[in-house]
């Protein structure tokens, strides 16, 4: 894995001699006012200045092609949001301690896309933040403060998230009273009983907080084990799971920031595939295209007294223009039918790429669902050895193309496609064009 703090695809400074003069001074710029926290991508970081449609452009106007960010959810600047944004902009923005309709007339169309069972929303500005309002409701109903979570998760940056976020690297230890469990592997352990060995991971996990006198909260899962390599299939293996966790006096959080706002292109909320409902569902990045808008959905029993008890206020939670940007986003999903065409690019995309990498040995696996989709890196087929080297020299050798990607995964050696929701077979075949100049490279 790339060794700068952990991140998958960073930049690393010992690369600076292959970079060119004006981004090493840009770099060292930015350095110097940001300090070391913030990581770029790519061994040769690019610059942009400008976005539309599923490009972004440097300062030579070059467009390059995202396949991998998935904020701009229904495009790079869409005018319909971006007219919305203007507009309430414009018009007032204020908070939701005041009465006003927009927000009113978003939560409603946004709690119609889910089960009738989650009946409120609650709005924060982060995924992060959401996740945080999530366990505290669930600490607060449950009286419990465990949580288990995936291998390699990653549910945000706030002090409570950070700990149940292991991908962060070992110098983010996990709290005390988080327990994690591997994330399903169909590639290496196949499909057969991927319920009953997810299931008896958290029953596992369980009982060893019962054994160290911790009371158990919940389990929270991004649905589509995103960070864990994206690990989707055989839908429905949740579900067993999920029994457990409420036998157990628990609830099941559903962290749906990466597969959520119709991703998976088979429904509109990754826990749709596994036959379950959640307790609490968590969104946040695409939600307003960009704009910092997330929130949690959630079953309204579990805020009864905690709303009594503890209230729940964020002053730019829910803002007036966020919630006109989120509104936009939610028309444009249903009007321009993107939940359809994510299933049907996306099966086109995988198509794409099995037929391309058949007999290729260096690639172990092609999965997904939608427009979310994962190449598995490996050393060789039948040591199924895990290759982050050629992995990312693939995203680096597709960023020199004018192509953005990224990898995922413990080992970082799952390509990560995740483009934005409007993408056509069109930019596929573009995308296919690049990916097929640069894979000789690895292999």
């Amino acid at each position: 894995m790339n060794s700068t703090a952990s991140m998958i695809n960073g930049y690393d400074e010992s690369n600076a001699a292959n970079v060119e003069a004006s981004t090493r001074e840009m770099i060292a710029q930015r350095n110097a006012l940001l300090g070391p926290c913030y990581k770029l991508f790519y061994e040769n970081p690019v610059r942009f200045v400008r976005a539309e449609g599923v490009h972004l452009y440097d300062e030579q106007g070059r467009p390059y092609l995202d396949v991998y960010n998935n904020v701009p959810v229904v495009w790079h600047c869409h005018p319909r949001v971006v007219e919305a944004i203007a507009r309430q902009a414009s018009t007032l923005n204020t908070h939701t301690r005041y009465l006003t309709d927009e927000v009113l007339t978003y939560a409603k169309a946004l709690l119609d896309t889910f089960p009738n069972e989650l009946g409120h929303v609650m709005f924060t500005c982060t995924g992060s933040e959401a996740n945080d309002l999530a366990m505290r409701i669930a600490r607060f109903h449950t009286g419990g403060t465990g949580f288990i979570v995936s291998s390699y998760a990653y549910h945000g940056i706030t002090q409570a998230t950070a700990e149940i976020s292991p991908s962060l690297g070992t110098h983010q230890p996990l709290g005390r009273d988080i327990r994690s469990v591997p994330a399903p592997d169909t590639y290496r352990q196949g499909s057969e009983n991927v319920d009953e060995r997810f299931a008896a991971g958290v029953e596992a996990a369980i009982a060893n907080m019962q054994r160290h006198g911790i009371r158990f909260a919940g389990l929270i899962v991004d649905t589509g084990f995103s960070s864990d390599g994206l690990q989707l299939n055989p839908t429905g293996f949740l579900k067993q799971a999920v029994d457990v966790v409420h036998a157990a006096g628990g609830l099941f959080i559903a962290d749906e920031v990466q597969p959520g706002f119709a991703r998976l292109g088979e429904s509109m909320w990754g826990f749709s595939r596994h036959g379950v409902v959640p307790d609490l569902v968590t969104m946040g990045k695409p939600m307003g295209n960009g704009l910092p808008i997330a929130a949690i959905v959630v079953k309204p029993e579990l805020v009864r007294e905690f709303g009594k008890s503890v209230r729940y206020f964020n002053t730019f939670g829910g803002n007036s223009v966020c919630i006109a940007a989120a509104n936009a986003v939610l028309d444009v999903i249903r009007d321009e039918d993107l939940l359809t065409n994510s299933r049907q690019v996306g099966a086109y995309l995988r198509e794409s790429l099995a037929q391309e990498l058949e007999g290729i040995d260096c690639i172990g696996d092609v999965r997904g669902s939608g427009l979310f989709v994962g190449v598995e890196f490996v050393k060789d087929r039948a040591s199924k050895l895990p290759d982050s080297g050629a992995a990312l020299r693939v995203v680096n050798a597709l960023r020199e193309k004018r192509v953005l990607i990224s990898a995922s995964g413990a080992a970082a050696n799952v390509l990560k496609i995740r483009p934005p929701l409007p993408f056509s077979k069109q930019n596929v075949d573009e995308f296919m064009e690049v990916f097929k100049e640069v894979l000789p490279e690895v292999r």
